[in-house]
């Protein structure tokens, strides 16, 4: 087998190994398709080189070419999505029970499992119902990925936030009613005027990762509404307003570090692909070879306005 490893800074190298050999109750599948995700740019980006290389990719879509003797519910040939690792390259092991198959008629680059059970999993504890008043802040890979899962929930108002023009737009494509960059925002989306007329939403989605967007994204709550805060927040203070409090908003921690929920969020992820209810079509805009890892990195690094999401194809 040939995988891609990260040797040093912003360098990744490809190399060969005996192929793995699942265990009883894992599946071996060739890897069709990998999604490059936001998480791991920052081992891309800092990696010691005096330490041991690192095996980066944990968005896969595979074919099924072998089987422990306990994962017989699964059989070569088929195709499959879950959740994984070491999926930057030929071949990868899967734990059986934590993959699904892959909806007839969907290419592998558009139905990686592991992002869309995330948002899914996050938007089911929100409690949103149709004709609320919804807002996601932060129009990138994920938070695309969020308007398309809110629409489907039938809002009375859809807002998209983020200061990249070609994301607002994008987001108008996916079924944003309204678009605004942060410092353009209308007061009345961020501030009470009176309670028979508060227009801020009562679900406001955070899908930046940034403590200014988290400011952003608590100003729009309305009293008794629900931040989700689904943004990965590695980096700077995080700090919550205390507003918030005051507002008596229900804040929601969107990661979800439970496989079993994951893996039932990524069901219904899936029917919804299969039903072409939710698409990553217009979000899958950038692909890469095994060779070009560190060219993809390097295209989310720069998030150039043409690009949303990249994948790893073999």
């Amino acid at each position: 087998m040939k995988f891609s490893q990260l040797v040093g800074p912003r360098t990744s190298e490809v190399a060969t190994a005996d192929d793995p050999v699942p265990t009883h109750d894992q599946v071996l599948v060739e890897v069709l398709a990998c999604g490059v995700c936001t998480s791991d740019i920052g081992p891309w980006l800092t990696h010691d080189p005096a330490g041991a290389p690192v095996r980066l990719g944990h968005e896969i879509v595979g074919r099924v070419v072998a089987v422990g003797r306990d994962a017989t519910r699964w059989q070569p040939g088929d195709v499959v999505t879950g959740l994984g690792g070491n999926g930057f390259a030929t071949l990868a092991v899967m734990d059986a029970g934590a993959i699904l198959p892959v909806p007839p008629g969907i290419e592998p680059a558009h139905a990686i499992g592991e992002p869309v059970a995330d948002l899914e999993e996050a938007l089911s504890r929100t409690g949103i119902r149709p004709g609320a008043r919804v807002a996601v802040v932060g129009l990138g890979f994920m938070g695309l990925g969020l308007v398309q899962l809110a629409k489907r929930h039938a809002p009375g108002l859809l807002i998209g936030v983020d200061p990249d023009p070609a994301r607002r737009h994008r987001a108008l494509g996916l079924g944003a009613d309204l678009v605004f960059a942060p410092d353009e925002l209308p007061e009345e989306y961020r501030m009470q005027t009176s309670r028979a007329t508060d227009a801020r939403p009562e679900i406001v989605l955070e899908v930046t990762g940034t403590t200014g967007g988290l400011k952003t994204a608590g100003s729009m709550v309305r009293q008794f509404g629900t931040l989700c805060v689904v943004g990965y927040h590695h980096t700077g203070d995080a700090m919550l307003d205390m507003d918030l409090w005051y507002k008596a908003v229900t804040v929601v921690n969107g990661f979800c570090p439970d496989r079993t929920r994951l893996i039932a969020a990524m069901r219904d992820a899936l029917c919804l692909i299969g039903e072409r209810r939710f698409s990553y079509a217009p979000l899958i805009t950038h692909r890469f070879g095994l060779d070009d890892i560190d060219e993809a990195f390097g295209a989310m690094e720069d998030a150039a306005p043409d690009f949303v999401k990249g994948v790893v194809l073999f």
